[in-house]
């Protein structure tokens, strides 16, 4: 075990002397270096099966932007630095609806690149003041742009491409679409998730979003821990799992395609839950576990606790946090906003009784989206 997962193991305890329980904090010589040291939490409250099964929450949310997605903007920066695409004096432009958009920022920063980020109506107050507090320029697509189904995503990557096209020096990652998405979290979010349980927990419940977490995450431990099953989740109404498309208010997951990322193969079970459900899941991490968490987080925790039902055999699990609540402040958390959307907070029984009624989408289905 390296010294960092050692660091990590001292914890501040009451039975403790003082001296004894102050934790060491390593030194990092900047911030893309503290990336990934985050830490691993049992869930204990919010569902009765946590008193059975061993469900364990890594707060990505505890880098230092907030997200995991700075992960992949490190990684995919230096590499396009390594391959000559990005220049010092260049500008980073990408599509996001804030956390790599967010990541891109950070990374900009201590760098001194350039950073623009194509963003639509959907995206958060909080996430557009986060991205120009890091010293990004934000670039709207219209609502006018928006599909059928009012997803802006398609359009803001054509804005993107046009943007990197047309500015000498730019680099536009792609996110959606690079095959190196997934790099980062082979390299090193897999590693750590088997550093910590000294092997591989029993399953991961992961977002698919760009299915860069997924792919990287699933590709090493389907190579060294084949009993591992992975647990691939998605919003209601995306693309994703083949499953029907319509709106829906969730940000962090859900696309209006099948990213090229995603090999549905990887998976041993999907969920694909709503809105509401999520956004009560957030709700009581925070009231129940003291953990305030992004939107996405909800959704994961959700299928994490409705897989578990189908085993009477404990399991552990590790459950995998996205970003922060505080980005979904306006939105999430706030009474008004959740009204507007007529979106009601499920409590209690009623969310245990939504948990035991939320049913893994069929594979052959999720296998069947790459086709369409």
């Amino acid at each position: 075990m390296n010294s960092i997962w050692l660091l990590m193991m001292v914890t501040y305890s009451p039975e403790s002397t003082f001296r004894s329980s102050l934790p060491t904090s390593p030194l990092f010589k900047t911030v893309t270096e503290a990336l990934g040291k985050v830490p691993i939490v049992q869930l204990n409250r919010i569902h009765p099966s946590c008193q059975h099964h061993h469900l364990y929450l890594k707060l990505e949310s505890c880098n230092p932007g907030g997200s995991i997605k700075e992960k992949n903007a490190a990684y995919l920066v230096n590499e396009a630095e390594k391959q000559g695409l990005l220049r010092p004096g260049g500008t980073i432009v990408e599509s996001s609806s804030g956390n790599f958009g967010i990541g891109l920022a950070i990374v900009g920063a201590t760098k001194g690149y350039r950073v623009m980020i194509v963003i639509d109506a959907k995206t958060p107050v909080t996430m557009r003041r986060m991205l120009t507090a890091y010293g990004a320029e934000l670039v709207e697509v219209p609502l006018s742009a928006a599909d059928a189904q009012g997803s802006m995503q398609v359009a803001r990557m054509a804005k993107a491409q046009e943007l990197a096209t047309n500015i000498a020096g730019a680099w536009y990652p792609c996110q959606h679409k690079n095959p190196s998405n997934t790099d980062a979290h082979e390299l090193w979010t897999a590693r750590e998730i088997e550093a910590a349980f000294g092997g591989a927990p029993d399953a991961i419940a992961i977002g698919v979003s760009t299915a860069g977490q997924l792919g990287g995450i699933s590709r090493y431990f389907k190579q060294y821990y084949p009993q591992t099953r992975i647990i691939g989740v998605d919003v209601a109404g995306s693309a994703i799992f083949g499953t029907p498309r319509h709106p829906y208010k969730m940000t962090g997951l859900g696309l209006s395609f099948v990213p090229p990322n995603f090999d549905p193969q990887v998976l041993d079970a999907a969920y694909s839950v709503d809105d509401r459900l999520a956004f009560s899941v957030c709700h009581a991490l925070a009231k129940q576990e003291g953990m305030l968490l992004g939107a996405s987080t909800g959704a994961i925790v959700a299928a994490a606790l409705a897989d578990g039902q189908r085993f009477t055999k404990p399991q552990t699990m590790l459950l995998l946090n996205p970003d922060r609540g505080d980005r979904y402040l306006e939105t999430v958390y706030n009474a008004d906003w959740l009204t507007a959307q007529e979106i009601t907070i499920l409590e209690n029984t009623n969310l245990t009784t939504a948990i035991a009624n939320l049913l893994p989408v069929p594979l052959d289905i999720v296998g069947r989206s790459q086709e369409s």
